[in-house]
């Protein structure tokens, strides 16, 4: 591809989304894993935030529009900072109170390792349908 080409084409897919180029093509599997398929893991997080917050005694409505509200600020944080996710979690993680509490209980769970395993089996899955398609 041109240097023209590269430009044209981000004009275009730039007035629908950031664009991000990529050494090989097989890197799109990880792109399908994460950007792809990566929505519906923040919806099934969101979930589990208002089920949680149910449980908890709180109204449904309450329940997702916290939800929701928390994850927006959370993303606006995260995509101002220069700072790493980690960094970002440490800051808002008091010791000894209830985020401590509650990421204990997640790493406990070991949940950060079964959401990897989860967007590398989706990665896997991604390679296998474009096998499946590149032999038709």
């Amino acid at each position: 591809m041109t240097a023209a080409e590269r430009a044209a084409a981000e004009r275009v897919l730039g007035a629908v989304g950031t664009t991000l180029w990529l050494e090989r093509e097989d890197d799109l599997d990880a792109v399908t894993a994460v950007s792809g398929s990566g929505p519906a893991y923040v919806f099934y997080f969101i979930e589990a935030l208002e089920r949680a917050a149910c449980e908890l005694g709180l109204r449904a409505d309450a329940a997702h529009k916290l939800a929701l509200e928390t994850f927006a600020g959370a993303v606006k944080l995260a995509a101002q900072a220069t700072e790493p996710p980690e960094t970002l979690r440490g800051r808002v993680t008091s010791k000894g109170g209830t985020t401590e509490r509650a990421l204990q209980s997640m790493e406990a769970d070991r949940v950060k390792d079964a959401i990897v395993r989860a967007v590398k089996a989706a990665a896997e899955r991604s390679r296998e349908l474009g096998d499946e398609l590149g032999r038709d």
